[in-house]
């Protein structure tokens, strides 16, 4: 998503340039090769890596948490921070800890080829080119349910999509009545705004009566018109070389397929395009209370005045699968230069993802385009 040239995006670059430096100066000469990259927009072979994005339990690139000593973590933190607002750090706070809950949920057993398979260390922090108040410089952290890109040209922020964040499991019990849900805002409240449809609105945005086993979009660097669910499979980077856990993601991909029931037609029913479902426009003014609520939970993730809010008239909102709390459901909200996917369907519908992204500039692409015209011309 590109954000305007306002005050904000500039004292958001100030802070987060000043913690990029900060954690780069307490990095040894071995640490700070593994956590640097090329600066943005040199040329497409030296942006590639930039440009790739996961949210499976894989290698993101970067430098880990757990190569880090406890004051490279702080300083690290301290650039993740910086990019989020203070509730957006608290749910990707939270989203980490849930790597010790999933451990303990599959018995200890899943390594993925490391020593621990679910590690709340092994999250990848990376800084792309210089930080500073001139030229372009991005910085990317992730790992399993994360995923923050954000883009520097010129001392502004100018684009923090893809933005994803997942939850496995998405509810998990606490001491006392009310549980764990870190995605339970941006569930509910699309459940309660389709719920809340008249008949025939209900009927435009509820696209199918079963949801998918994934996001549509997956990790692409770009989305577009025509593209399909990729598969468990391929959402990580290479593949595994041993039997053993090429075996089991094979059989996880496989098995949430089968779940999902879907088949080439109910694919292509769901193939990203231009916006389908409802558009806000054709809400009552409750309908549009509870859309702005709800983009609310995907554009809030930022720090306030960041991100560039779309006409709520201009926001589809379409679903996919049951009404009913508990049941495997997908949903998608999309606008000119928006995207948000939502979906809680694996493990038993208690395994959720949301990311949002601009269909356009991800990445801060066209930013980047526009700024090579300007300073590198041909």
């Amino acid at each position: 998503m590109v954000v305007t040239a306002d005050p904000t995006a500039q004292d958001v670059a100030t802070t987060m340039a000043e913690a990029a430096e900060a954690w780069l100066a307490s990095l040894g000469t071995g640490q700070r090769a593994v956590a640097t990259g090329g600066t943005p927009g040199a040329d497409a072979e030296a942006d590639a890596e930039r440009l790739r994005w996961y949210y499976t339990p894989t290698d993101h690139g970067g430098l880990t948490l757990g190569e880090m000593r406890p004051a490279q973590q702080s300083l690290a933190m301290q650039l993740v921070a910086s990019g989020l607002s203070t509730a957006g750090y608290v749910t990707v706070s939270t989203i980490l800890g849930l790597e010790n809950v999933l451990d303990h949920v599959e018995g200890w057993g899943v390594d993925w080829g490391r020593e621990r398979g679910r590690d709340p260390q092994c999250y990848y922090l990376r800084v792309f080119g210089r930080p500073g108040p001139s030229g372009a410089w991005a910085w990317r952290f992730g790992g399993h349910h994360v995923s923050l890109n954000n883009l520097v040209v010129d001392g502004r922020v100018v684009s923090t999509t893809p933005c994803f964040l997942g939850a496995d499991p998405a509810t998990a019990p606490l001491l006392g009545p009310v549980p764990l849900r870190p995605l339970a805002g941006a569930e509910e409240l699309a459940r309660e705004l389709v719920r809340s449809l008249p008949a025939d609105l209900a009927a435009e945005a509820v696209l199918l009566d079963r949801a998918p086993s994934d996001i549509i979009g997956g990790n692409r660097s770009r989305v577009g018109a025509g593209d399909r669910m990729i598969l468990l499979t391929d959402i990580w980077r290479g593949r595994f070389d041993e039997p053993r856990l090429a075996d089991r993601l094979a059989m996880m991909s496989e098995g949430a397929e089968r779940a999902s029931g879907f088949d080439d037609t109910d694919h292509a029913t769901l193939a990203l395009g231009g916006p389908r479902g409802v558009p806000g426009a054709a809400l009552d003014p409750a309908g549009r209370e509870l859309m702005t609520a709800l983009l609310s939970t995907y554009l809030d993730r930022v720090p306030a005045g960041l991100a560039v809010w779309p006409d709520v008239d201009d926001v589809h909102i379409a679903w996919a699968g049951p009404l009913q709390r508990g049941a495997p459901h997908y949903y998608r909200l999309q606008a000119p230069r928006f995207l948000v996917e939502y979906d809680n369907t694996q493990r038993h519908a208690n395994h959720a993802h949301a990311v949002w992204r601009d269909p356009e500039s991800d990445f801060g692409h066209d930013v980047l385009a526009s700024h090579r015209a300007a300073h590198h011309p041909a």
